[in-house]
């Protein structure tokens, strides 16, 4: 007999049963669960880690039109010369569409790899095209990188907070991230170094350093060119491969782009570049620059992976880069950028309740905010969501689950309007939150304990 509940039954000799078979003949009792996915129980073991992100859950959320969503990172294309990038593409069709929609290599087109080159020495990176692989994304880079380099159980060094997608992909890959702290000029050297001592002290196998220089996501802060040097110096007297994600370099504020942590050690430095922040995300077209030999293995798992990156996506952003002010749009996109930061600043500075800090970036798309003692941001979140304001929680950004206290606010693309609209919102629902935390009290401490001192998030700011 069939339950529809699940339960035991005695199952008839020489029978299968959807979710296990029977030993023939041996009519004996078996438990029948009812099942959701039918293939669960053959999924291979790194599926376990694989979760969506806290910002995909949020998406569907946050683009309702009432809602002002101070979430996700999405670039502002709004500057964007649509009618150059039109002309561009009916061009590449019209006159080279034969090659351009056809299979390409699997390390990329090499008239995209040299322009990558030329991109890159905005940041003093001496490349040759050799060395360069072109990715779906810098995300794919990432992800390739670590499928290299990654056994289950090896360590990743990563900030804290640091970049969800990067957790994201060592999850995925079985690894175990161990946080390094950070203060308003980036990661901490000191802090790295006695990381690497407690993990070797445990007999943990460090693989790399993911770090994310420039405008740092989620936190908004950058590493001197000092900073950057210290950090180099640890790595080498550790043997310790760094990862330099850079997605956000280019779009600085106020100064010229330092140079690259890349441009200071060719061999140490593995870089991840993109075309999705200064160019447009649709195409997906990334890149890794990396050392010849770890070249030659990023080209083979990209065959692997993809056979060869989109073809067509490759001659389109070549093409932009040759016929258009590429140099003139980033500047473009950088004032564009800075009015929406300044307009976080400043709602922030008005709205917020006191004991709120907040990151100043200097570039890129984020602002990281710590809230007053007690205040949990995954907690606050759906009240926020019902006052029409969407954030991103703090505890997506951390692999160990702390966090709680703190935010990340993107400006890159509401309107400045909206912005302060936005931080209006969000400041209401601070108020309300504090106000109930005044009223009944709470363990403050213990709050503070568990997830907020162990790491020195940075907060420059403050109200």
């Amino acid at each position: 007999m069939r339950h529809p509940w699940g339960v035991t039954d005695r199952v008839p000799a020489d029978r299968r049963l959807a979710g296990g078979a029977t030993e023939a003949g041996s009519g004996r009792l078996r438990r029948r669960d009812t099942r959701l996915d039918s293939y669960v129980g053959s999924y291979a073991a790194r599926t376990h880690g694989m979760t969506a992100s806290a910002i995909r859950s949020l998406f569907a959320v946050a683009n309702r039109p009432e809602v002002v969503s101070l979430a996700g990172g999405m670039p502002n294309i709004s500057d964007l010369p649509l009618d150059v990038v039109a002309a561009s593409l009916r061009d590449l069709v019209t006159i080279d569409g034969q090659r351009a929609m056809q299979y390409g290599p699997g390390q990329g087109e090499p008239v995209m790899r040299e322009a990558i080159c030329e991109v890159m020495k905005l940041e003093e990176i001496s490349a040759h095209p050799d060395d360069v692989t072109v990715t779906v994304g810098s995300q794919q880079g990432l992800d390739l990188v670590t499928r290299l380099f990654c056994d289950p159980g090896d360590v990743v060094l990563c900030e804290a907070p640091s970049y969800v997608g990067a957790l994201g992909v060592f999850r995925a890959y079985q690894c175990e991230v161990s946080h390094v702290a950070m203060d308003t000029h980036g990661l901490d050297p000191t802090a790295l170094s006695a990381a690497l001592s407690s993990l070797e002290q445990a007999g943990k196998r460090v693989k790399f350093l993911y770090t994310i220089p420039n405008f740092q996501n989620p936190a908004g802060v950058s590493q001197t060119l000092q900073r950057r040097a210290e950090i180099l110096e640890v790595a080498r007297r550790a043997d310790l491969l760094v990862v330099e994600d850079n997605p956000y370099g280019l779009l600085g504020f106020d100064d010229d782009p330092l140079p690259a942590i890349r441009s200071l050690d060719g061999e140490r430095v593995v870089y991840l570049g993109s075309f999705s922040k200064t160019f447009a995300p649709g195409f997906r077209v990334g890149w890794v620059l990396a050392p010849h030999a770890v070249r030659d293995k990023l080209v083979l798992a990209q065959e692997s992976a993809t056979l060869c990156p989109p073809t067509f996506s490759q001659f389109a952003v070549s093409s932009y880069l040759q016929n258009h002010d590429w140099r003139g749009q980033i500047k473009v996109f950088r004032e564009m950028y800075r009015e929406r930061r300044d307009a976080m600043l400043s709602g922030l500075a008005e709205h917020m309740p006191a004991g709120t800090s907040w990151t100043v970036p200097g570039g890129g798309f984020f602002v990281w905010v710590t809230l007053p003692p007690g205040l949990d941001s995954h907690a606050m979140l759906p009240r926020a969501v019902t006052a029409r304001v969407a954030y991103v929680p703090g505890t997506a950004f951390y692999a160990d689950g702390f966090g709680s206290r703190h935010m990340r606010l993107s400006y890159c693309f509401p309107t400045p309007e909206r912005i302060i609209e936005g931080t209006r919102r969000l400041g209401e629902v601070l108020q309300y939150e504090a106000g109930v935390l005044q009223t009944f009290g709470t363990d403050v401490e213990a709050d503070t304990v568990r997830g907020d001192r162990l790491y020195e998030a940075p907060g420059a700011n403050q109200r």
